[in-house]
């Protein structure tokens, strides 16, 4: 089996954020878990390196457009390794193979009959890079995302007949009733759909510094239809040598954020319609981090530094935090105090603490060997099923509530620890076996808890695996009583020290 999985690809009018750290690290948490499935996995994220945002950021820095994509995409690509993402590819929408696949593809849905030449008129924002309609134009004519003025344009341009394609969208939305999550953003997108499509700007006829119309190389073709094809085009050239194409397409899962929810749930799907090509499995569209009530955004100020977050508080605290603080899909504000509260109080206290004080018991009383045993029948019990439980989750892309199921097992195993106090057992040599059983237990919940929070932690998982004497990752051994006992236990320094 497969898993093909996205992220939104990156504009590179400036540099990265915590929101898209936030994504990448989301799409990341998926990757991650299926491979820890036996499902073949490929995972894409990028740079959008066309459009008039771009052009605009590079005049207001003295440079030409491609000093400033090539200088901002090499600090997102930077960024991946340091959120510890696990990508297989990182595409950039100027790499001359993906601009020779987008020609290729909008050929072939101009040759369908799905292109015509027209007059645009309308509502324009520069830094959405959006052709607005009446409903999307906020008070005085402004854009309600950037809370900035609109341009008025009109150019001859090349359209799309997005209009024909209302039909099939709706038929489609009816027959796949997952196909964008969670529900409030499918009841969005049909309602879209349902208000009337207009034909849509398919190129620019003001701007060179976009993917060339093949056949009309006086114009750029409209920067949305440019990106949203590197989902597809990567799939053709991100292994040397081999077309991942029949293999992974169509995309398991989109990644996107709720600003770009028209293009990826309308624009898109009609585009891959129109091409003759398969629509992707699911979308999934996520909230804002919100500082100040406000989106997060470069360009209205208000953003927190990801390498400053995990210079501080480390990389799996960052990625920790970002799954678990905002219930995933909806929009939920972050701060500095946050991540100390999360840090001290569940990952230091509950997590660390918990992982720090069984491993000394065993090496105290047991000499650092994990005795044989059955897992205790009442956490037993409450583990029951959990694996399968977090599986289902995820694949509901639910990460924030996959979390907390396993969060509630360490919450579990903490009171374990408090009730059984094997402290006290062990000066009582009548309760060897009660306490034999009382540390495989934790021994063994830890490890259960710790291979289901990999995908999440995945630096502190494998230390405190190998602490343990374990390596396995496989979800097939997240069970209570699938490790033997008979391992030796390494206690070390605490998983994640008070700041």
């Amino acid at each position: 089996m497969s898993f093909y999985v996205t992220t939104p690809i990156y504009y590179v009018n400036a540099v990265p954020h915590l929101g898209h750290a936030y994504s990448t690290i989301a799409a990341d948490i998926l990757a991650r878990h299926h491979r820890q499935r036996g499902e073949d996995v490929f995972f894409l994220t990028g740079t959008d390196e066309h459009g008039e945002p771009v052009v605009q950021a590079a005049e207001r820095e003295g440079v030409t457009p491609k000093e400033l994509a090539d200088r901002n995409s090499r600090r997102f690509e930077e960024l991946m390794p340091r959120i510890d993402a696990s990508n297989d590819f990182f595409i950039r929408t100027t790499d001359p193979r993906h601009v020779a696949k987008v020609q290729e593809v909008l050929q072939r849905i101009y040759d369908n009959g799905h292109v015509y030449s027209g007059t645009y008129e309308g509502w324009y924002c520069p830094a959405c890079a959006d052709f607005k309609t009446d409903v999307e134009v906020g008070p005085d004519n402004s854009c309600p995302v950037h809370k900035a003025p609109l341009d008025w344009h009109k150019e001859e341009n090349w359209f799309f007949r997005l209009s024909a394609f209302q039909e099939r969208l709706e038929a489609h939305y009816a027959q796949q009733p997952d196909f964008v999550m969670p529900r409030t953003r499918f009841n969005e997108a049909i309602s879209f759909i349902r208000g009337g499509l207009q034909d849509v700007s398919l190129s620019r006829s003001q701007l060179t510094w976009g993917v060339p119309v093949p056949w009309d190389q006086s114009q750029v073709f409209y920067v949305w239809f440019d990106a949203l094809l590197n989902y597809y085009t990567a799939l053709s050239f991100a292994r040397p040598g081999e077309d991942l194409t029949e293999q992974f397409w169509p995309a398991s899962l989109h990644l996107i954020g709720k600003d770009i929810l028209k293009f990826h749930t309308v624009f898109w799907p009609a585009m891959l319609m129109a091409a003759d090509l398969p629509l992707p499995q699911r979308v999934f569209v996520h909230g804002f981090l919100l500082m100040d009530g406000e989106k997060m955004s470069k360009s209205l100020g208000n953003v927190l530094d990801p390498f400053e977050v995990m210079e501080r508080f480390g990389t799996d605290a960052l990625r920790y935090y970002c799954a678990r603080e905002v219930n995933f899909g909806q929009d939920g504000s972050v701060s500095t105090a946050g991540f100390e509260a999360r840090y001290e109080g569940e990952l230091a206290n509950e997590y660390g603490n918990l992982a720090s004080r069984t491993l000394a018991m065993v090496a105290r009383y047991r000499d650092s060997v994990v005795p044989d045993g059955e897992p205790d029948p009442t956490i037993a019990a409450e583990f029951d099923g959990l694996a399968e439980r977090v599986c289902e989750l995820l694949d509901r892309a639910e990460l924030t509530a996959a979390l907390d199921e396993i969060w509630q097992r360490i919450r579990r195993l903490n009171r374990f620890v408090e009730e059984r106090a094997p402290w006290k057992l062990a000066k009582d040599p009548s309760s060897g076996d009660e306490l034999d059983i009382t540390l495989y237990t934790l021994i063994e919940g830890i490890r259960v808890v710790t291979v289901l929070l990999h995908p999440y932690l995945p630096e502190t998982s494998k230390k405190l695996l190998s602490a343990l004497g374990r390596e396995g990752l496989d979800l097939a051994d997240a069970r209570l009583g699938a490790g033997a006992g008979g391992a030796t236990v390494t206690p070390g320094d605490p998983l994640f020290p008070k700041t």
